[in-house]
């Protein structure tokens, strides 16, 4: 009787092993399965606004230019917004685009090529876009966390010359998040320690989402802050990226860029960093506003950036950095904000016009925009935090 209980108990606690075993690894496949970079947008869709946008860019070749090579981001439509009644021209040269997708993130461009062409050219982008307010109001508590990230989520947790995974990122990240916890915490870390390091700056700036210039400067714009996010969380390991898009409205430069995370089940999140800290800025500075009412202002604008917020003032373009376009351009590209230009082979210098030690560019953006109805930009008025 005794060997007997003996077995028994010990083939019982073996099933009870083999069970857990089992059960972790299905467990552990469901969420795999589960795990998808194409997973349409998961947060709560308000407050519709729909633009009709005329988007040109004024390009100049250099004298006896031969081929001037332009790729213009065609926006895509997706759970947060819809393109409709898209038409694309060139003047005074007529040339017919050809649209292409690239490999790595997607991204569809409308590409112009210009055989000797004399003067500046003008390629054209007129459509309808219908885009949304979305909330994902992550909670932390949720967030699962992910042993091993299927291999579709590589590009997305991949070093780049500008978005580095190393030794020194990877230092920096771990002095940020001593002990990881789940991802939505962690990268709420990272973009505090970037707001608190961070001093927003058009004069100093890379215009490519570079990581690098904004840990050894600790100056830059939208796309270095979210350039250094994205590095930061990739050194943590997770699934981060830039996506860049234009703000619809009255603006020397309409692009602006977000940074997303992938936390799951939430799926791909979008946060603004450089915008949020610069609407704190705002807040801190209204002597309108009493010392009590200006601190819950902060928490809340703060609140609203750690739980995933896109506004509907901001359209995306293109996702992802440090990709090769298509057809091919002389070699990767870092960002693409606007247009992407070569001339002869030769990369035309990004354009910033809110730099006011610059009054000389190789090309310009033209725009404008009307809305279906009257929508304030929630970055710009503070009020938008206490609806």
């Amino acid at each position: 009787m005794t060997y007997y209980c003996r077995g028994t108990v010990l083939n019982t606690v073996l099933f009870l092993v083999t069970t857990c075993i089992a059960h972790s690894a299905s467990a552990a496949f469901a969420q795999a399965q589960a795990l998808d970079p194409d997973l349409p947008y998961q947060g709560a869709k308000t407050d519709a606004v729909t633009f009709q946008v005329d988007l040109s860019a004024v390009v100049t070749p250099p004298y006896k230019c031969k081929v001037l090579k332009v790729w213009m981001p065609i926006p895509p439509t997706d759970a947060a917004q819809e393109v409709s009644k898209s038409a694309f021209s060139s003047f005074p040269m007529k040339v017919e685009p050809k649209i292409g997708a690239e490999k790595t993130y997607g991204n569809r461009f409308a590409y112009f090529e210009f055989h000797h062409p004399q003067g500046a050219q003008i390629v054209r982008h007129q459509f309808q876009v219908k885009t949304w307010q979305i909330d994902w109001n992550v909670d932390f508590a949720k967030v699962q966390k992910v042993e091993r990230w299927p291999s579709a989520f590589d590009p997305y947790l991949r070093g780049e010359r500008l978005v580095p995974v190393d030794e020194r990122f990877g230092q920096l990240a771990m002095a940020i998040v001593p002990k990881k916890s789940n991802a939505a915490q962690d990268m709420a870390k990272v973009m505090d320690w970037v707001n608190d390091t961070l001093v927003f700056s058009h004069q100093e700036c890379s215009l490519q989402g570079s990581a690098i210039h904004a840990l050894e400067k600790r100056t830059g714009h939208c796309s270095d802050y979210h350039g250094l996010c994205t590095a930061l969380g990739r050194n943590l390991g997770y699934p981060t990226r830039i996506v860049y898009g234009i703000n619809p409205y009255p603006k020397n430069s309409p692009s602006h860029c977000k940074l997303e995370a992938y936390l799951p089940p939430y799926g791909w999140v979008a946060f603004d960093v450089s915008d949020t800290q610069n609407l704190i800025a705002k807040i801190r500075k209204d002597d309108k506003l009493d010392d009590v009412r200006r601190i819950r202002l902060v928490a809340t604008a703060r609140d609203r950036l750690v739980k995933g917020f896109r506004d509907n003032t901001w359209f995306l373009q293109t996702r992802g950095s440090g990709y090769d376009l298509e057809p091919p351009a002389k070699e990767k590209v870092a960002v693409v904000r606007t247009i992407y230009a070569e001339a002869d082979g030769v990369a035309y210098a990004e354009p910033d016009p809110a730099n006011l030690k610059q009054s000389a560019f190789s090309w310009m953006t033209v725009h404008h925009y009307s809305a279906d109805r009257q929508v304030t930009n929630p970055f710009q008025d503070w009020r938008s935090l206490e609806k």
